[in-house]
């Protein structure tokens, strides 16, 4: 869903469940046109708002993402460049659990905050493709850790290539990693460096 550019609306105490999944969709094959971003917010196991916002990439648009997002020039002419919505995404992101699925996102919005001039949002990032690969091995050959087979097995309900949809997608992904594995949020923060039978109860 869409919503007016503004700083959020609530920034709750600290929670070691929360975190915020995010996703970009590009203009072209530069990972800093960013022409859509889509966040989702979790806490206690439970989607707490998704939304999503259109960003003028300021550059073209190229037939390849066009086919994959369906985002034309027309439907960004009047939204915000990356440096106008900068502070809001960092005032969001900054000093949280931020999800991403594959490192893509956080390299896109590096790329566009050094493009705008800004700095790199500082957040304590999780990448849920890593996170599937380590909860669901099983998947690995058999289709893999893609959104898209995900959503299969995992029977999530999203529409692929929107930013917002995948920001939730990917935020699911990471619940459904701490149901099955029984490893907080929290603790994913230092799995990737550690077995995952030791966190195992």
């Amino acid at each position: 869903m869409a919503r007016a550019i503004g700083p959020p609306e609530h920034v709750p105490e600290y929670d070691p469940t929360a975190f915020i999944a995010v996703d970009v969709e590009t203009a072209n094959a530069d990972t800093g046109s960013i022409c859509q971003i889509g966040f989702a917010r979790f806490a206690a196991g439970a989607l707490i708002d998704n939304w999503s916002w259109l960003v003028h990439p300021q550059t073209f648009f190229s037939a390849a993402n066009i086919a994959v997002h369906g985002i034309r020039p027309g439907h960004v002419s009047h939204a915000p460049d990356w440096g106008q919505i900068h502070d809001a995404v960092s005032a969001l992101l900054t000093d949280q659990v931020v999800v991403s699925h594959s490192s893509f996102d956080v390299t896109a919005l590096g790329r566009a905050a050094e493009a705008a001039g800004r700095a790199p949002i500082a957040a304590h990032w999780l990448d849920s493709v890593r996170i599937a690969r380590r909860a669901f091995p099983e998947l690995r050959g058999a289709g893999g850790h893609g959104l898209g087979h995900l959503k299969t097995v995992l029977g999530l309900e999203f529409s692929h290539h929107d930013a917002g949809e995948d920001a939730r997608a990917a935020g699911w992904v990471v619940e459904a990693a701490v149901a099955a594995t029984g490893i907080s949020v929290a603790q994913w923060l230092t799995a990737a460096h550690r077995p995952v039978a030791d966190f195992r109860r």
